[in-house]
């Protein structure tokens, strides 16, 4: 099954993941799933046993360009796909199970920007630099089990998680009065 379309209404966050800029951050939304095609898929679970890592779900990783890490099958077209390197291998950086990407942080580089490039069918693609988005959209065309979401208007969800959201400035402003 496909990303959740109203991800942000449906579930909270739980964490962050943060970018070593000190500025850039993602959250991560759950609860998981364990109904999604990365516990169905054969080639995947597979990876998870060799490494000897308990598969569990894992929610949604960002929240303009979000991924379902637990529909993503570590296919990595996306990682080829995207013309601003917004994605990477989280296992790049930080090579620990996937359940421990919250509240940690990466230094978001992007060097590997090719579907082969991953660690092994645990790893994940992560939105690490979803503030470089262009809204090409070139990445949700091509997923596989449509794990992505891409959605500038999710923005005021993350402002709202992240206490920076401006009620009167979404309103739009008002014209000052006339004077005469």
């Amino acid at each position: 099954m496909p990303i959740d379309p109203e991800f942000p209404k449906n579930h909270k966050p739980v964490g962050k993941h943060l970018h070593s800029d000190t500025e850039h951050y993602h959250f991560v939304w759950g609860p998981g799933r364990s109904d999604a095609e990365s516990s169905t898929n054969k080639v995947v679970q597979d990876a998870y046993k060799a490494r000897g890592e308990e598969y569990v779900p894992l929610g949604i990783h960002g929240t303009m360009v979000a991924v379902d890490w637990d529909s993503c099958i570590a296919d990595g077209a996306c990682i080829e796909a995207c013309p601003v390197q917004v994605f990477q291998w989280y296992r790049t950086e930080n090579d620990v199970p996937a359940s421990e990407m919250v509240n940690i942080t990466s230094a978001g580089t992007g060097e590997n920007h090719d579907r082969e490039g991953r660690a092994d069918y645990t790893d994940k693609s992560d939105p690490i630099r979803e503030h470089d988005c262009i809204w090409c959209m070139a990445c949700v065309s091509v997923c596989p089990p449509q794990a992505i979401k891409v959605d500038q208007s999710n923005l005021e969800y993350h402002e709202r998680e992240s206490g920076t959201f401006n009620e009167a400035l979404s309103k739009g402003s008002t014209p000052p009065p006339h004077s005469h």
